[in-house]
């Protein structure tokens, strides 16, 4: 990488107005350039973005219209580039990372610029069982689609992205299915993969903890895109078995 390594957070969110702030002003502290990208709020939640662009908190991004969390993200790629930085931390709007793990994510990314980071979460109670069992169907999936246990939970939203390769990396996805098909692409790609046990901790809804995974709509979407990447991994063994001769 030619260039000065320099980082951004990167925050989508949709209607988080009771924690949007506090992910911002949390992880502010340890990185200097914020951008959030509002992915269609309504009116709670768009003043939150709209206060802290206001007051220079954050550089924020709105979309119109809701088009999922992968199209907020490539948003973001997209303005964290123009904004001259070559990685993006990504965290969830709903405060369930831990913002006190940034500055060991951020170590580990400038020591390795062309890795992908990824949390490995260590849920504790609050998690809803469901949940979990998605997630272990995803990492059964994403390990037949990368030829091993390369990535350890591909749903965690908390990840440094080294930029130019995730935008070479052209994750179809733009819902909930984004962020595995693109860890898996990158690791396609050749990024090597560092997972990174973090806290997660869901939030009651009375704390502002709200979901927004439509669990008919998105488990077809991440079901067609698993499809999508096995048959890529069937077509790309036999060039991998050649290298490995090779």
């Amino acid at each position: 990488m030619d260039r000065p390594f320099r980082a951004c957070a990167l925050v989508p969110t949709y209607d988080n107005p009771l924690t949007l702030r506090a992910v911002v002003e949390s992880v502010r502290g340890y990185v200097d350039v914020v951008v959030v990208v509002d992915d269609g709020s309504g009116p709670e939640g768009r003043s939150v973005v709209e206060a802290l662009a206001r007051e220079s908190l954050a550089h924020t991004v709105v979309r119109s219209k809701n088009g999922g969390k992968g199209a907020a993200v490539k948003a973001g790629f997209a303005q964290a580039r123009q904004l001259g930085c070559t990685h993006a931390i990504q965290l969830d709007a709903d405060g369930q990372h831990a913002a006190e793990d940034v500055p060991r994510f951020l170590e580990v990314a400038r020591s390795n610029p062309a890795a992908l980071v990824l949390g490995a979460p260590v849920f504790d109670a609050t998690a809803p069982r469901s949940r979990l069992w998605g997630r272990k169907i995803s990492q059964m999936w994403c390990a037949v689609e990368t030829f091993g246990r390369v990535i350890a939970d591909p749903l965690c939203g908390f990840r440094v992205y080294p930029l130019d390769l995730a935008l070479r990396a052209r994750a179809w996805g733009n819902a909930m299915d984004f962020d595995p098909e693109i860890a898996v692409r990158m690791v396609w790609a050749g990024a090597e993969v560092i997972n990174l046990p973090t806290r997660v901790r869901y939030l009651s809804r009375g704390e502002g903890g709200v979901s927004h995974f439509r669990m008919g709509r998105d488990n077809l979407l991440i079901t067609w895109m698993h499809t999508r990447m096995v048959v890529g991994a069937i077509v790309r063994a036999p060039w991998r078995a050649i290298r490995w001769l090779l």
